[in-house]
């Protein structure tokens, strides 16, 4: 693990970082407090730092308050250094944000142990950080296909419509329906209709745009919503995602079926909200279906 150690002390300094390197500690070194605040809020800044309370520039109490200051989601683990050995002192600088102290001299192997209990405290904020943001994916993903879920959809329409009308911006919204899925479920079962499902979501995805987003809307439809695209262009995206799928057979367990699409297309007009927009083209995707499927249709 990378570990900073901020100390004006040129003898001190080297004693920490060969203690450091000993412990296999990655040693970042600053000899004041403006280098050191300038390493800790870098793109890549250690997670430990020993920062001594009284240096050049900036002083230790200063740069914990500062990064407690700060909206970051990287939490860092900061030691302070100290010959101040009051309790006044000490409960100042742990207010300020400091984790923990050492008081002057150092004891080598009560420093080892205060860094490991900072390494430990470290990797408990890592394992609530996939925490979160597992529960994150859970509630915006759709656990089949790995899209964005109903809710999550209508969210990004919500802001891209919104954004559209302030910009005077052209905005697409693509309605797409598998063709006789039911027919798949009834006479391959529901796990090879969770294979055509996920297999589709991933055709989709690779021709699309990386700023369009794609979610399941219910079933066996779909919503691409596409900001920047007028009607011409949607009506292009269309025939790409229905291509996408109809070009070649999903491979199943034991064999490969055809699959098709029918997708409706509707372009930003005088709409008075995002379900109008989903209207005009969940209208358009019943045109083609009733022209014979595998098509697409502008509202």
């Amino acid at each position: 693990m990378k570990v900073l150690v901020a100390e004006d002390n040129p003898v001190t300094r080297r004693l920490l970082q060969r203690s450091l390197e000993r412990w296999d500690y990655e040693v970042v070194v600053a000899s004041d407090g403006t280098e050191a605040r300038q390493i800790l809020f870098s793109s890549d800044a250690p997670k430990l730092a020993i920062l001594d309370w009284i240096m050049p520039g900036i002083d230790g109490v200063e740069i914990c308050r500062d990064l407690r200051q700060r909206d970051c989601a990287s939490y860092i683990y900061t030691l302070l250094l100290t010959s101040k050995a009051t309790r006044e002192d000490l409960l100042k600088g742990l207010a300020a944000g400091a984790d923990d102290y050492l008081v002057k001299p150092i004891d080598p192997l009560e420093l080892q142990a205060r860094l490991r209990s900072g390494q430990r405290i470290l990797a408990l904020q890592d394992q609530l950080i996939a925490a979160r943001e597992s529960m994150r994916e859970q509630a915006t993903r759709d656990p089949l296909t790995g899209v964005w879920n109903r809710r999550e959809a209508l969210d990004v329409l919500q802001r891209e419509f919104h954004r559209a009308r302030r910009l005077h911006a052209p905005l697409v919204v693509v309605m797409l329906d598998l063709d006789h899925f039911k027919r798949i479920n009834d006479t391959r079962g529901h796990q090879a209709g969770d294979a055509v499902l996920t297999e589709v979501a991933r055709r989709l995805l690779t021709v699309m745009r990386p700023y369009d987003s794609l979610g399941r809307y219910g079933g066996e439809e779909f919503m691409v919503i596409a900001p920047g695209c007028d009607a011409q262009s949607g009506l292009e995206l269309a025939e790409r995602l229905r291509e996408s799928v109809a070009a070649a057979p999903v491979s199943l367990l034991c064999d490969s079926l055809a699959v098709t699409l029918s997708l409706g297309v509707a372009s930003l007009a005088d709409d008075a909200d995002p379900e109008s927009l989903i209207h005009r083209a969940d209208q358009a995707l019943y045109s083609a279906k009733n022209a014979g499927r595998n098509r697409y249709a502008l509202a």
